[in-house]
């Protein structure tokens, strides 16, 4: 028996917990090969694909290690591939656009020369898109294992790489808070998190925000001025603000870098709502305002426990999915037990809950969502 495992989507800590687990669980308990798949989909379609064998010494001391040894890709749609030529330029229609094609059979077909029974597809819910797809079209054995710092698949009550990427949130605003008490600023901070405001709820909640605001609760900015102004009024100098990237004001649009990845599962680039915020909030205050935009970091670095142990037991149950052909499904967690659902249902988005227990706290605290 082989099976073959690939790391698709953005990158983010845990990955690695999570290929060392499907190694070791297919080598320890049946005895199957592990193929490593490199670079997403787009190792399994390139010609020669590009795998190998992976062994107990490749995955032994990566559980601690952040991204993925495999390699990650948002691109290579195997539905709507881009095409290149032998120089590897873009290959252009009549109008300029680059010729795409449905390559998805030449996968399949990479599959089966390989002798790769069943796949395990690690990634958020554009991997997991495409995972549905190819089971359902093509007839390939897959089990989907949720992956995204956005904490957004629906399914699961919690993807790996949230927790870190919240951690990492959290301990930048526990540095925010003492310059910004000391300058009496006003601190922004922009985490990713694409359409659901997890990262920024939580780590704002964490790290003592005084302003949330997310995507899922409209606000403006008078009311986040107003909130600055009656907290200054009351002696307090300083406001920490955590917005998150898919944060929009009332009647507003969405804040992009302004240019689509075309080739991408995700085209749409978000980010620039903190210094839009710092610019309009700067006609309405007199506060010197400042932005932090946390980035690609939240992504990086060391895996937290939390990671660590959840990619672990998905990793262990995406084998044992495997074995109990239980294909077209994702390995998820709901409570304290691991479950396994449907690739359809892990591909909806799972938005906050603006009533949910930590909205709640948080409005119970003195958090305003500017609304």
């Amino acid at each position: 028996m082989k099976i073959g495992v690939l790391t698709g989507g953005g990158d983010c800590s845990g990955l690695n917990a999570v290929i060392r687990a499907v190694t070791k669980s297919a080598m320890y308990h049946f005895g199957w090969q592990v193929v490593g798949i490199q670079d997403g989909f787009q190792g399994i379609t390139s010609q020669p694909p590009n795998v190998h064998v992976l062994d107990l010494h490749e995955v032994s001391g990566i559980l601690d290690r952040g991204g993925t040894i495999l390699g990650a890709s948002n691109r290579g749609d195997p539905f709507n591939y881009p095409m290149h030529d032998e120089d590897g330029k873009p290959l252009l229609d009549e109008e300029g656009k680059q010729i795409r094609q449905d390559i998805s059979d030449r996968l399949a077909e990479n599959m089966r020369s390989l002798g790769i029974k069943a796949l395990v597809v690690v990634g958020g819910d554009g991997t997991m898109r495409l995972a549905n797809r190819l089971h359902v079209e093509k007839g390939m054995n897959i089990v989907g294992v949720p992956k995204t710092i956005d904490n957004d698949l629906g399914g699961t009550d919690i993807t790996f790489g949230f927790n870190t990427a919240t951690q990492i949130v959290t301990d930048a605003t526990d540095r925010l808070h003492s310059t910004a008490e000391s300058h009496h600023r006003v601190m922004i901070i922009e985490t990713m998190g694409r359409y659901a405001g997890h990262i920024a709820l939580n780590a704002g909640l964490a790290g003592g925000a005084d302003i949330i605001l997310i995507p899922e609760i409209e606000w403006t900015v008078e009311k986040v001025a107003a909130v600055i102004k009656e907290r200054r009024r009351m002696g307090r100098r300083h406001t920490i603000i955590t917005v998150g990237e898919g944060a929009k004001p009332k009647g507003g649009q969405l804040v992009t870098h302004g240019k689509l990845v075309e080739d991408s599962v995700i085209a749409e680039r978000l980010g620039g709502i903190g210094h839009w915020l710092r610019e309009a909030l700067e006609d309405l205050i007199d506060l010197e305002v400042r932005v932090t935009v946390m980035g690609h970091t939240q992504r990086g670095g060391t895996p937290t426990a939390f990671d660590r142990n959840l990619g672990t037991l998905l990793g262990h149950a995406a084998v044992l999915a495997v074995h109990d052909k239980k294909f077209g499904q994702m390995v998820a967690i709901q409570g304290t037990q691991i479950v396994t659902v449907p690739l359809d249902l892990a591909s909806r988005t799972r938005p906050v809950d603006p009533d949910s227990e930590a909205v709640r706290a948080a409005r119970g605290t003195m958090v305003s969502f500017g609304d």
